[in-house]
């Protein structure tokens, strides 16, 4: 399959020919079914010769170059209409039925704040300008309305909020709210990726629309990502709040698989100046070593690295409730476990060389020794719950 992506240097354009890339060359094998020979990248400096040859060649057309923000309102019909009748007239020339899809708004709808949108009557004007091109020509058309996009290359401070509060918070700039409880419907670049892939491979999702709500609907005209996101601003603010103070509370928020935070946490590192991408630890050490957190959250507990050093003892303690796995990464060490209503003690001796977990019990005193004369003993803690200086659960007794 060849594929031709008009605006391919856009925010959607270059995730689209990324994901199109790796399925081209290999990289990724999860869509067995797509075979993609070549992909065709036409943009702002492509030639009107490159427009011919792509579409008489083009198996699939992604039509998503248009104009969201003119000099002057003029160019909107220029941009979201012009060059689009541009395309299709390119396409009837080489008698070329591909599929095509169009990058649409939910503006076009012209309902509420939308109405007398000049973008969103250029956005309506070419709907049904390729509307009419099925109707003519008996190509199949997708028409997709998107509402806000957000993700990794979005541009900031140019059409989408959360690209501009993600870059402005990375970077420590001002972010300006006018009302926080204006609700957004927020559409994933990962998503939308997912969608178009499905679109290649005939699995595309149709509705209709009922003002500015997709409703899926199987013979519906339109097409819709089914994955989206009402998010209020107040909401986004918070969040990207909790992501920024992440290197000095080790706090991670909730994000299980498919949750806004997950897709809003990955858009905000997408942003961060070099100079963010690493920062330093609270290392706690003694005689023995050295202890320090690495990762919290409320749901997933904690992460902490251990290093005793050789022949040196730490632990030496019990919980009511938490829980430990300990992970020896480097080292020989020796773990012991005793109730603390009984005798018998439990002994683990665990190498880096071979990888295992030993759990820490519930009312079990318990050590760890580096019974190794020359080398450190490097430890990974995982804790079912954050430890909470004035509820420590953690009791001194000597195993």
């Amino acid at each position: 399959m060849k594929i031709l992506i008009t605006g391919a240097k856009g925010f959607v354009g270059r995730n689209l020919t990324a994901n199109l890339r790796n399925i081209q060359t290999g990289k990724n094998k999860t869509r067995p079914e797509l075979v993609i020979e070549n992909v065709y990248e036409y943009d702002l400096d492509s030639s009107p010769e490159d427009l011919e040859r792509y579409c008489e060649q083009a198996d699939f057309v992604f039509h998503l170059a248009g104009v969201n923000r003119p000099k002057d309102p003029s160019e909107y019909h220029a941009g979201n209409y012009g060059f689009s009748e541009v395309l299709l007239n390119t396409l009837k020339k080489y008698g070329n039925k591909a599929g095509i899809m169009l990058s649409s708004s939910i503006q076009a709808s012209l309902q509420g704040r939308y109405a007398g949108s000049l973008y969103g009557e250029s956005k309506l004007a070419g709907e049904n300008l390729f509307f009419g091109y099925h109707e003519e020509t008996g190509a199949p058309v997708y028409v997709y309305r998107f509402p806000n996009l957000f993700g990794k290359w979005c541009r900031p401070n140019y059409n989408s909020a959360v690209a501009t509060f993600c870059y402005n918070t990375a970077n420590d700039l001002p972010i300006q709210v006018n009302d926080p409880a204006v609700e957004l419907e927020l559409l994933y670049i990962d998503d939308l990726m997912e969608e178009m892939l499905d679109l290649l491979e005939g699995k595309e999702h149709h509705c209709r629309f009922e003002g500015v709500k997709a409703v899926p609907d199987p013979v519906g005209e339109y097409c819709y990502c089914p994955v989206t996101h009402h998010v209020t601003l107040q909401e986004i603010v918070d969040l990207l709040e909790q992501f920024r103070s992440i290197p000095k509370s080790l706090f991670i928020p909730d994000v299980p698989e498919g949750c806004f935070a997950k897709k809003l946490y990955s858009t905000y590192l997408s942003y961060l100046p070099k100079e963010k991408m690493i920062f330093d630890l609270k290392v706690n050490a003694d005689e023995r070593g050295s202890f320090t957190e690495l990762t919290k959250s409320v749901s997933g507990g904690q992460f902490s690295l251990n290093i005793s050093k050789p022949g040196k003892v730490k632990g030496q303690h019990w919980h009511n409730t938490k829980i430990e796995f300990f992970i020896i990464v480097k080292g020989h060490g020796l773990v012991q476990e005793r109730s603390v209503l009984g005798d018998e003690i439990r002994q683990f001796e665990v190498t880096g060389d071979h990888p295992q977990v030993v759990v820490t019990l519930p009312g079990y005193t318990h050590n760890i020794i580096n019974i190794s004369e020359t080398e450190d003993l490097i430890t990974l803690i995982w804790s079912n719950e954050v430890f909470d200086p004035g509820r420590p659960d953690t009791f001194r007794e000597e195993v």
